[in-house]
């Protein structure tokens, strides 16, 4: 039947998709009174939709960009989405209900994120209410009539099929179906070719991506993309059946939402090249140095400017190929210039050429390159071998609830990299505190009050702190996790916690062909992937009974094969393309990182003795202290 030339309310409450572009001024002012009007501690996110027939009386509601919420749809407790999140006609959500980016849940499902007790004691009326929660990951497809019960957590990617009910966490990844709900595939399998018509409770084109807007429905009777799916055997017509999801080689789709296979080129042989790659790299490495150095200072490469970092990253390089300090300077010298870089009072390390930053009210610092210095000057000087001769003292004085509300502070949404960049700088001076001989925190406890926070604060599905974005993924949440643990657990030598989680979120990023796609990996990127699988594997164990070690070894030889070749004679490694960190131009920070990350990798694979060096500096794989009293 034909709609009407204008939809009413009443349409776009059950076709919310709709609103964006179809509704008139008139009735987008009546949609901002609907969402003014909703109660508790409500913030809405830009081009959202919340229908008027909808019962939306939360506590607390955190609705992200680009979401709704359709007719009928009942909303209590607190509910806290990602962008690009449909609760569709119907749909209840009540207790505490988190939802990753790109959830779509089809009509008459419910998440239910509590419980009643039912001690025989009293009527069940008058037992009191519980609730652990849901936790739904990324990218996740929910059909209808599904019902999901407190203290679930469903993983990226996973698809449930209609009427399942979810009693047990799921998986990234997951197909699941029936009641109770059970693992029928994993998404990524090779099943078949094509696709069938989309689960019950999703609109047929609704085939897209967290970050690309709904198509408009196809005109009657115009063709579709989708030819039928040709199941390949009985556990695909199970599936077909249960879900009526698609059936398809999803191996190759790109993240950003590109459905074009990408092209994986194959792992390198297992040859020599290690050992070869090594011995070029030490014969070089001298001069490689002398190319940095302008005759007073190190520079990352032949026309910049002097850093701090740069005579850092000469030390750490020599150290790591040749054992030696480099040979502009004598030792004593190497230590005389760094160690007078330290400003006694506050500890801290300020660039050349720049005043000493201002201390914020907790008496450390929150950005700027004396962050970093933390590190590179500290473990320069563990290399030379006095350490700093001071201590950090915003780091020493800072009590136990200054940095509580410090952590509580930092952008874990908006700029997990930055977060966990500054964990990373806060635990690297407490180890260095700890040396000089007060405890390192005046008896404060700071430290111990660091991992609690962290441990409580980790999210259970990903391992990690932060939240990704439709932008850039989880490009910030990853490479603030490596920035984070490598000054706290690994420093410390204390477990992470939810490793299998990390792996699967680590190998999850590692996919996205934003970052890791052709031509597009540089030394953060990969490093930020390559330690945190390191750092889990030691953990979860290695070699064919560990966790997803086939998929970790995968990756591991692949970027070996595209690193290797990257050394350029006499120059080292560039950083990598693009206008990120320094650029393509090979200098002292990419050569340093990359030396780094070849021994990783190689480590991965069991290979790194192949090498003949093992890094000692910033990127060391042992633990630089064991433990904190308390939580050894």
């Amino acid at each position: 039947m034909d709609h009407p030339s204008q939809p009413s309310v009443r349409h776009f409450d059950h076709c919310p998709w709709l609103f964006a572009d179809g509704a008139t001024e008139e009735q987008r002012a009546a949609q901002r009174e609907v969402q003014r009007a909703v109660g508790g501690d409500t913030g809405i996110g830009e081009r959202c939709y919340v229908a008027q027939s909808a019962a939306v009386f939360p506590d607390r509601l955190r609705l992200g960009d680009d979401s709704y919420i359709a007719a009928h749809a009942y909303v209590t407790g607190e509910l806290d989405t990602g962008s690009h999140c449909t609760l569709n006609p119907f749909t209840t959500v009540r207790g505490n209900v988190v939802l990753g980016h790109g959830v779509r849940i089809g009509a008459h499902t419910s998440l239910l994120g509590f419980n009643h007790s039912m001690a025989p004691d009293r009527p069940v009326f008058r037992q009191p209410l519980t609730s652990r929660g849901i936790r739904v990951g990324d990218d996740v497809w929910i059909g209808s009539h599904v019902i999901v019960v407190d203290g679930v957590t469903i993983g990226d990617h996973c698809v449930i099929g209609a009427g399942a009910v979810v009693t047990r966490d799921l998986p990234a990844w997951s197909v699941a179906a029936g009641n109770p709900a059970r693992v029928l595939r994993d998404r990524r399998e090779v099943r078949g070719v094509g696709a069938a018509p989309a689960p019950s409770g999703m609109r047929p084109d609704d085939r897209r991506t967290p970050t690309t807007r709904p198509a408009p429905d196809p005109e009657p009777g115009a063709p579709r993309d989708r030819p039928a799916v040709r199941v390949a055997g009985a556990a695909d017509a199970e599936v077909a059946a249960a879900v009526g999801a698609e059936v398809a080689d999803l191996s190759g789709i790109r993240p950003g939402g590109d459905r074009t296979p990408t092209a994986r080129p194959a792992p390198a042989p297992r040859t020599a090249t290690l050992a070869a790659f090594a011995d070029t790299a030490r014969d070089q490495a001298a001069g490689l140095l002398d190319r940095c150095w302008d005759g007073e200072r190190y520079v990352d490469r032949p026309g910049a400017v002097p850093t701090v970092r740069a005579h850092c990253d000469a030390v750490e390089i020599a150290d790591l190929l040749l054992g030696a300090v480099p040979e502009h300077l004598s030792a004593e010298e190497h230590i005389g210039r760094l160690s007078g870089l330290q400003d006694p009072k506050s500890g801290l390390v300020p660039e050349f050429g720049e005043p000493l930053p201002v201390a914020d009210a907790d008496g450390f610092i929150g950005e700027g390159a004396a962050l970093y210095h933390v590190l590179c000057v500290g473990y320069a000087l563990d290399l030379l071998g006095p350490g700093l001769p001071h201590p950090v003292c915003g780091v020493r004085d800072m009590t136990a609830r200054q940095l509580v509300v410090r952590l509580d502070a930092l952008p874990w949404r908006t700029g997990a990299w930055g977060a966990g960049a500054w964990v990373d700088s806060l635990a690297t001076a407490a180890h260095w505190n700890l040396r000089h001989g007060d405890g390192g925190d005046n008896g404060h406890g700071t430290p111990e009050s660091l991992f609690g926070w962290l441990l409580t604060r980790a999210d259970p599905w990903t391992g990690m702190w932060g939240s990704p974005s439709a932008e850039e993924g989880r490009l910030q949440v990853v490479n603030g996790y490596y920035r984070l643990t490598r000054g706290s657990f690994a420093q410390f030598g204390l477990p992470v916690p939810y490793p299998e989680r990390v792996v699967d979120a680590v190998l999850d990023h590692a996919r996205d062909a934003r970052h890791f796609g052709p031509g597009r990996e540089n030394a953060c990127n990969v490093l930020d992937v390559a330690h945190p699988l390191w750092l889990c594997t030691q953990q979860l164990g290695r070699g064919a009974d560990g966790y997803r070690s086939g998929e970790i070894d995968d990756w591991a030889e692949r970027q070996l094969a595209t690193v290797l070749p990257r050394w350029q004679d006499g120059r080292g490694f560039g950083f990598g393309p693009g206008a990120a960190g320094p650029g393509p131009e090979p200098g002292l920070q990419g050569t340093e990182m990359w030396l780094a990350i070849v021994w990783y990798l190689a480590d991965l694979l069991g290979r790194s003795g192949e090498l003949g060096y093992r890094p000692r500096g910033i990127h060391r794989p042992e633990p630089a202290r064991q433990g904190i009293a308390g939580l050894s």
